[in-house]
């Protein structure tokens, strides 16, 4: 080996160990528990639902509304009260549910190819989800039955609630807290009308 050829070797490797005396120590291994992240506060969960009750637009159809300067908006002593127990709905133009579904004008009552539903009562009142369960919301958020009850009926259109389907259980949790912590309004919803007695 001629003494260019050595030189040629030796130098990337003795810069190799050089480099290799100027590298840092590598971190500390992680522990081998991480510590629990503290617990949410059942106020920071209450405002967390709170915030999406208010994006999801469910006072869009839950509360009833009052008329103002710039069209509806909801009643905030009846909110998410649901249909109005003692407001009757005009005749329903049968020949129009062909081709429509149709809303009533406070958002609280829909009527199409199902018949007539009307927004539930979700305020804390016991006849809203009051004396439900965080289970039984949970339910009737993600498979749509009825007071979140196996076997009960269907949640009826325009109720969205397959686009909570996949909701985390957090914000599910989150939805529950606030909703439990709303002023109770007492309502009891009218019954869906089936579309053979319309």
């Amino acid at each position: 080996m001629n003494h260019h050829t050595m030189r040629t070797f030796l130098i990337p490797a003795v810069i190799g160990v050089l480099a290799a005396c100027n590298t840092p120590e590598p971190p500390p291994a992680p522990p081998s528990t991480i510590p629990m992240v503290q617990e949410e506060t059942l106020e920071a969960r209450q405002e967390r639902g709170r915030y999406l009750v208010e994006i999801m637009g469910c006072n869009d159809c839950h509360s009833p509304k009052l008329m103002g300067p710039n069209g509806p908006y909801p009643d905030p002593e009846r909110l998410l009260s649901g249909h109005p127990a003692a407001q009757a709905l005009p005749a329903v133009p049968k020949a129009a549910l062909t081709d429509w579904a149709l809303f009533a004008m406070g958002n609280t009552a829909a009527v199409g190819p199902w018949g007539i539903s009307y927004a539930g009562n979700i305020s804390s009142d016991a006849t809203g989800i009051g004396s439900w369960s965080e289970e039984q919301f949970a339910n009737a958020m993600r498979k749509g039955w009825w007071k979140g009850l196996e076997g009960s009926r269907p949640l009826l259109p325009p109720m969205p609630w397959p686009n909570f389907a996949r909701m985390p259980d957090a914000d599910i949790s989150a939805i529950y807290a606030y909703l439990m912590s709303t002023k109770p309004v007492e309502n009891v919803v009218p019954a869906p009308v089936p579309p053979d007695q319309l």
